[in-house]
């Protein structure tokens, strides 16, 4: 059987697997998703010997009938299950060990996620520095957004309208009028 160290490996490969684009999840379940990631990502998907179908049955297969997760020694068994298959001239044991190798130390690739641009056209819109009118009043002197003051109009109960001239002249009117 496969040494000690390359059993852990294999534990660190399926916890980076699990966790894999869920914040929620705690490592020690891998859903079907993710498993199906995991062969793809691992090369145990060859489209030959083994297709993504064969990882879906083996997935169903190897987990609780109402579950929709596998966990690690679930997880163990579909790799027993996949590796006659994916490995066809060798034995159960060498091809368990072929496929252990494949999955271990392994961790999810983010292959084909959008970058973020870099163009002239995107970095004359993003500078701060060359907005005019109201979007102006939205950023200080360095560029940094006032936040919650720089998008709202702040209102001051005074009692009289913005454009007003004479504000806050009323009350002197009054005492000069008795």
């Amino acid at each position: 059987m496969a040494e000690s160290t390359d059993i852990e490996q294999l534990l660190v490969a399926f916890q980076k697997f699990a966790i894999h684009g869920d914040t929620k999840a705690t490592g020690k379940e891998l859903n079907g998703k993710n498993w199906a990631k995991l062969c793809k990502d691992c090369k145990i998907i060859d489209s030959k010997n083994v297709t993504s179908t064969d990882v879906d049955i083996v997935f169903s297969k190897v987990k609780q009938r109402t579950a929709r997760v596998i966990t690690y020694e679930e997880f163990e068994q579909a790799l027993k299950e996949l590796a006659p298959k994916r490995f066809k001239g060798q034995s159960k044991e060498e091809a368990l060990l072929s496929i252990y190798k494949l999955v271990e130390g392994r961790e999810p690739t983010n292959v084909g996620v959008t970058k973020v641009a870099k163009t002239a056209a995107v970095d004359r819109l993003t500078d701060t520095s060359r907005y005019t009118g109201s979007h102006k009043e939205r950023f200080d002197e360095s560029g940094r957004g006032k936040g919650r003051e720089g998008r709202e109009e702040i209102v001051e109960n005074t009692g009289y309208v913005g454009a007003y001239k004479n504000a806050g002249t009323y009350d002197s009117k009054l005492k000069t009028e008795k």
